[in-house]
């Protein structure tokens, strides 16, 4: 099921979305492949806490890992780390946890989108559900979500070793 309070943000947009049903799957690399859909297509959301303590939702493709020196540089934090679902449970409270989309600004929360999402045409991502995702082109995401794109992702295999899948 679309998280509630997403679906009622894109509705209200009246911007084009498609919704997807899929087996249940629990990583986005899974829900890439049960939609067929390219991991550079396939948009995953990780939420990080500053020394601030403040949440921020962090997006890139399911191909990437992100550098957290480069986004803690960017956001201005002297520490930035995984969030554990404990911690963002009550941000999210219409979907489930591991499903989150990536509208951060929906939740209150700032958006980082990493750069070499935008050279898709159209992109995929969790709707709020572990069996439900939507695909809509990365120019309607960017107009709603309004996030700060920047280059932040790098491939799993460069051998940085502060990074967060």
């Amino acid at each position: 099921m679309i998280s509630i309070k997403l679906k009622k943000y894109l509705d209200n947009a009246g911007i084009s979305y498609t919704p997807h049903l899929h087996r249940p799957a629990y990583t986005s690399q899974r829900v890439a492949e049960a939609l067929h859909v390219p991991g550079r297509e396939m948009a995953k959301s990780i939420i990080l806490k500053t020394d601030e303590e403040k949440l921020v939702v962090a997006v890139l493709s399911t191909d990437d890992a992100a550098n957290l020196d480069t986004l803690r540089h960017e956001i201005g934090c002297s520490k930035l780390r995984l969030a554990s679902e404990t911690e963002f449970r009550d941000a999210f409270p219409t979907g489930e946890l591991g499903a989150i989309p990536p509208f951060g600004n929906v939740f209150d929360l700032p958006t980082y989108c990493d750069a070499r999402l935008s050279q898709n045409h159209d992109i995929e991502f969790n709707a709020g559900s572990h069996d439900e995702t939507i695909r809509m082109s990365f120019d309607n995401y960017q107009q709603l979500a309004n996030p700060k794109i920047i280059p932040f992702a790098q491939s799993y295999y460069s051998g940085l070793q502060r990074v967060a899948a």
